[in-house]
């Protein structure tokens, strides 16, 4: 089950998105689920100021391929864009994707938000929105630390 949900707070807009699970989660599910943490993580840690949008796109982008998924936009794996920026709207340019050499800034604010797909069985996306600082990037909000704890 994936739970997307936002808000305005004073002209501002704010995004998440968490995926859990009725009962206890399968193997499968907490071995894509963990890919999926993984891919999240990967993407904040190569969103440094000076780095161009479409390389935390790739650092993502690398986990889910390393795990046997992909390759590029290819289903089962991410079909998307890794982030997008927000503020004033909710989803706004710049976004974290291939092909965007836009270099991160301080100030600046995205969501990271990999996605994993695996059609006709199923999909996690785990979203928080993080912004920039002059030492890099910083989390909003906390992160899910597991598929049967996604809000810690």
């Amino acid at each position: 089950m994936q739970i997307d949900d936002g808000a305005n707070v004073e002209g501002y807009q704010a995004d998440i998105t968490r995926t859990t699970v009725f009962g206890k989660p399968s193997a499968r599910q907490r071995e894509i689920w963990n890919i999926e943490r993984k891919a999240q993580d990967a993407a904040f840690g190569a969103a440094q100021v000076g780095a161009t949008c479409e390389s935390v796109d790739a650092a993502a982008r690398k986990v889910i391929t390393d795990a046997g998924f992909g390759p590029d936009y290819k289903v089962p794996g991410l079909p998307h864009r890794t982030g997008h920026g927000i503020g004033l709207d909710g989803h706004e340019w710049t976004y974290l994707v291939r092909g965007n050499k836009t270099r991160l800034a301080p100030g600046m604010c995205f969501s990271d938000e990999p996605m994993l797909t695996i059609y006709g069985e199923f999909g996690v996306r785990l979203e928080d929105c993080f912004y920039m600082t002059a030492d890099g990037p910083r989390f909003f909000s906390k992160q899910s630390v597991a598929i049967d704890q996604p809000f810690g």
